[in-house]
């Protein structure tokens, strides 16, 4: 299957980036290349740095780059371990860094991957496939209590604890073993009622359980205040979210970056040393155009939000 992979918001992000001719720029999910393309043909004398854990798209982008030009280096691994990529490439800092948060369509539409409700599939949803825990690994031994609180809190599941339970109870019966039978599970716990109304009913328990076995969010959240300090100043950094757990973090991790002080506020000296990194560009996240959301499906829910470096002391 070809990795076919629209870039949500690219003409934002480019904008947002402020590309240099020049420039040091690093995308961090790099996936089909689409974003990173956008980038390579405005470089000349710069370098673009892709990033990603799965195989297939390091594959599929490098093919995608290489009929754009040649100054790139692609690495795999994840972008919480950016600063140690990037010392091992000998770059201090960069003008730029890109983040496009989630699934990709090819990882969603190969169904020996596990990601999607709508293949039948191995339980695995794994970005990396050298990783070593599987979604079957979480569904077949962790604790009712903590698979109800990870449907619940990363999937926002209202019948977290009761598609807990009857996991808990099919897999005393046998292991579930694949997508559709993970489904069928899920079809029982939820009241027939409520499952004619909204969405697919498995769709909150998958989101949850890719993001639990992949730590999308705390790997997001540590890794913000890193990539903030490996930028030049001036630099910028734009990420793209598709839901609002994730796009909360980076309003907050931004919020808390541009403050210059943290002292309790009747505190009549700061002690704190606190100082403003950032310049927070996007107030409100920015969103797709009508246009873009008639011609690509997946900009429904992607929120972009900046932000740029400031001058250190």
């Amino acid at each position: 299957m070809d990795f076919k992979h629209v870039p949500v918001l690219c003409d934002e992000v480019i904008e947002g980036l402020k590309v240099k001719a020049d420039g040091i720029y690093v995308d961090g999910t790099l996936g089909g290349g689409g974003h990173s393309g956008e980038i390579l043909k405005r470089l000349d004398g710069g370098l673009l740095v892709g990033i990603d854990q799965d195989d297939a798209a390091l594959s599929a982008a490098r093919k995608h780059l290489e009929t754009i030009g040649d100054n790139f280096q692609l690495v795999k691994g994840n972008f919480v371990d950016m600063p140690a990529i990037l010392k091992t490439l000998h770059i201090e800092q960069v003008d730029g860094i890109l983040l496009d948060i989630g699934v990709s369509s090819h990882q969603f539409d190969t169904a020996e991957r596990g990601f999607s409700y709508r293949f039948d599939g191995p339980l695995d949803m794994r970005m990396d496939k050298d990783a070593s825990v599987r979604v079957y690994d979480i569904v077949n031994s962790y604790s009712e209590k903590a698979l109800a609180k990870i449907i619940k809190t990363y999937g926002e599941e209202r019948w977290g604890d009761r598609i807990a339970a009857f996991i808990v109870r099919q897999r005393q019966e046998a292991p579930i073993t694949t997508t559709f039978e993970l489904v069928d599970v899920i079809k029982k716990a939820i009241p027939k009622k409520v499952r004619q109304d909204g969405g697919h009913p498995a769709k909150k328990t998958f989101q949850a359980l890719r993001i639990a076995v992949n730590r999308e969010l705390d790997v997001l959240e540590s890794s913000i205040p890193n990539m903030v300090r490996m930028l030049k100043p001036g630099g910028r950094l734009a990420i793209i979210t598709f839901h609002s757990l994730e796009d909360r973090i980076v309003k907050n991790s931004f919020q808390y970056l541009y403050k210059d002080c943290i002292c309790p506020p009747r505190q009549p000296i700061c002690t704190c040393s606190k100082k403003r990194e950032i310049e927070i560009i996007t107030r409100k996240p920015i969103t797709a155009s009508n246009k873009e959301l008639e011609e690509n499906h997946r900009a429904h829910s992607a929120k972009l939000r900046i932000a740029e470096k400031v001058e250190g002391e």
